[in-house]
C-alpha cells in the first residue's frame, strides 16, 4: 500500500525527468533563459509538484482528479517544449525520444490514477492522529514586537 505521494511510480518518474532536464537546460544558449529554459523547467517540475498536490487531496475524489489533470497538461506541456528543444537542436533526436517516451508513461499512469480514482480516494483505514505534540516548546508572543529606538 502507497502510504506517501513519493512512493508513486508516476511521482518518481516525473522527478527523474524533470531533473534530466533540468540538467540539459544548463547547457542551453542564455537568450532561450527567460523563454523555452525557463519554461520547460517549470511545466516539468509541475508534473511532480501536482501529483504531490493530487495525493494530498484524494480524500475528494474531484479534488484529486482536478490536480491529476493539471498533471496531465503540464506533462504535455513539457513535450511540447521538448518539442521546440529539438527543433533547436539544443537536445539530440535520441535523448527527445527517450525524454518523450517517459512522458508519455508519466501521461499513461496519470490516465491509469484518474480512471481509477475511487480506488486511491476516500478516508483511510489507516488515518490516526499521531502521537506527536502540538505544543510548541516557546510558544510565540501574541503580542506585536516593540519598535526600536
Amino acid at each position: 500500500m502507497v502510504e506517501h505521494f513519493r512512493e508513486l511510480r508516476v511521482y518518481r518518474n516525473a522527478f527523474r525527468a524533470a531533473r534530466e532536464i533540468y540538467a540539459l537546460s544548463k547547457e542551453w544558449p542564455k537568450e532561450e533563459r527567460y523563454a523555452l529554459t525557463d519554461q520547460v523547467r517549470r511545466s516539468s517540475r509541475s508534473v511532480a509538484a501536482n501529483i504531490a498536490e493530487a495525493w494530498r487531496k484524494r480524500r475528494y475524489q474531484r479534488h484529486f482528479v482536478h490536480k491529476l489533470t493539471d498533471a496531465d497538461a503540464e506533462a504535455a506541456e513539457t513535450q511540447c517544449w521538448l518539442d521546440f528543444a529539438v527543433d533547436c537542436q539544443y537536445i539530440d533526436s535520441k535523448t527527445y525520444e527517450r525524454l518523450d517516451q517517459a512522458y508519455d508513461e508519466i501521461i499513461g499512469g496519470l490516465v491509469k490514477m484518474m480512471t481509477n480514482a475511487d480506488r486511491w480516494c476516500g478516508p483511510s483505514q489507516l488515518a490516526r492522529e499521531s502521537s506527536v505534540s502540538y505544543d510548541a516548546p516557546n510558544p510565540p508572543s501574541t503580542q506585536p514586537p516593540t519598535p526600536k529606538a
